[in-house]
């Protein structure tokens, strides 16, 4: 009985340290609405400067709100695109083969290789976990010379094929599917085998909808890099540029092109920005979770 009492004493203690008093949580949460202004801000600029006019642009002091909304930034961008000797289309067909190929591929890619090393025992699969670890100190200007060299040495520079398949071998995404296949339990898996499920069977029908979350965020993530590709340094063709090199082309007019330029930025942070929030949830999800346990 002793023992019980000092342990509920403990116990007690420790919730007491735990506990917040209303002066702290105030204090935490203002800090909280601090920084979520400040993480805020440049997104609401974003937006007001995409909608002033250009007096307002070169306004000293500048303002964050826009005072005379107005939509001649967006109808500007839209008859300069339509000027291009490219179509516009030809522009956006581009981006959607180049950043869905891209996205697609490296998800598919990367589970597919994450499996094995996650759920399989084989001789070197340390060494090859821990290359895939290594690719990832490196910065992509250190690389960018002999993935160049490489490209050039398939034949493949001045396609599609010489941003997409770059993509597919990004180290992020197959260290995220890993980690995340490790947590789920060996039994799932042995049971599926027991019932006569093969391998391709298990991974299709059991590991990749387990761990949705961690390749919808892995989708996000390689989205927003394919999006924000130019592609200049391996596409020479005009045609088979992505959207992200005309519209930095055409803000590159100088001044008299500002609010042009302000439209092109929102353009280009609306589109990740639109995707991350139809898929936050699955982000959250696989920020928080601790993984299925045996």
């Amino acid at each position: 009985m002793a023992q019980n009492v000092k342990l509920r004493r403990r116990f007690r203690i420790r919730e007491k340290k735990l506990n917040r008093s209303m002066a702290g949580n105030a204090l935490l949460f203002g800090l909280m609405i601090v920084c979520g202004i400040f993480m805020v801000l440049p997104l609401v600029m974003v937006v007001n400067n995409a909608l002033k006019p250009i007096d307002e642009i070169f306004q000293f002091p500048p303002r964050i709100f826009v005072r005379n909304p107005t939509l001649s930034n967006f109808s500007d961008l839209f008859v300069l695109m339509n000027d291009t000797w490219v179509p516009f289309s030809r522009y956006i067909l581009n981006t959607a083969i180049i950043t869905l190929g891209g996205m697609l591929g490296h998800v598919i890619i990367a589970s597919l290789a994450a499996y094995p090393l996650a759920k399989h025992e084989f001789p070197g699969k340390n060494i090859l976990f821990y290359m895939v670890v290594l690719s990832m100190m490196f910065s992509w200007t250190v690389t960018q010379i002999p993935q160049y060299v490489i490209i050039s040495w398939l034949g493949i520079n001045n396609t599609y094929a010489a941003l997409v398949l770059p993509a597919w071998s990004f180290g992020m995404g197959l260290y995220l599917m890993k980690q995340f296949m490790e947590q789920l339990p060996d039994s799932l898996i042995e049971s599926a085998r027991i019932a006569g499920a093969s391998e391709w069977r298990i991974f299709w029908s059991i590991i990749m909808p387990n761990v949705k979350p961690a390749w919808l965020t892995l989708a996000i993530f390689q989205f927003q890099q394919m999006w924000g590709n130019t592609g200049s340094l391996f596409l020479r063709n005009e045609e088979l540029k992505p959207l992200q090199f005309s519209l930095l082309q055409i803000t590159a007019g100088g001044v008299a092109r500002a609010g042009v330029a302000a439209a092109v930025t929102f353009i280009i942070a609306a589109v990740p920005i639109t995707f991350f929030l139809i898929c936050q949830s699955s982000i959250m999800e696989t920020m928080t979770t601790s993984g299925m346990k045996e």
